[in-house]
């Protein structure tokens, strides 16, 4: 008796595997896409960015910013307010130094002598001696709001 050989047991067919490399090739483009979008943004409000400065930072710094634009925090000096044609000369500072200051047009209602203010702008040359040029002000102020008060009696009738 001979042994004859069994022929081999057929294999069955491979079962069909999800496409798991598209997947990944959208989880990949997605967060390459996520990535893009945050640098794109971050550049753009990167140029929108206006730096503040205190007058003694602003003062070290003046050779290195050059006229660039920034913000300058500080108290308006006592009597240094004065009106000129085309605007308001003034003095600004943070009690270790003091620069000159000019704005170009009108000035907000708070704007007096003594009131903390931060001014927009650049300097106007590089020279030391050379006035800050704001084109804007804003006056700072304290976060806590009083109403003013009001009578609430009932007025007599006429």
């Amino acid at each position: 008796m001979t042994a004859v050989a069994s022929p081999p047991a057929a294999t069955p067919p491979p079962k069909p595997r999800p496409k798991r490399r598209a997947r990944y090739v959208v989880a990949i483009g997605g967060c390459v896409v996520a990535i893009v979008a945050i640098v794109v943004l971050a550049v753009v409000l990167s140029e929108n960015v206006v730096y503040f400065r205190t007058v003694s930072e602003a003062v070290h710094n003046r050779g290195s910013e050059g006229t660039s634009r920034f913000r300058l925090a500080g108290g308006v000096v006592h009597d240094s307010i004065q009106q000129v044609h085309n605007g308001v000369d003034f003095e600004v500072t943070d009690g270790k130094n003091t620069v000159a200051g000019h704005h170009d047009g009108g000035t907000p209602g708070l704007f007096k002598d003594r009131a903390p203010v931060v001014v927009e702008g650049h300097w106007a040359s590089k020279a030391t001696d050379a006035p800050f040029v704001s084109d804007r002000i804003l006056i700072r102020h304290g976060a806590d709001y009083t109403p003013p008060k009001v009578n609430t009696d009932k007025a007599p009738n006429s």
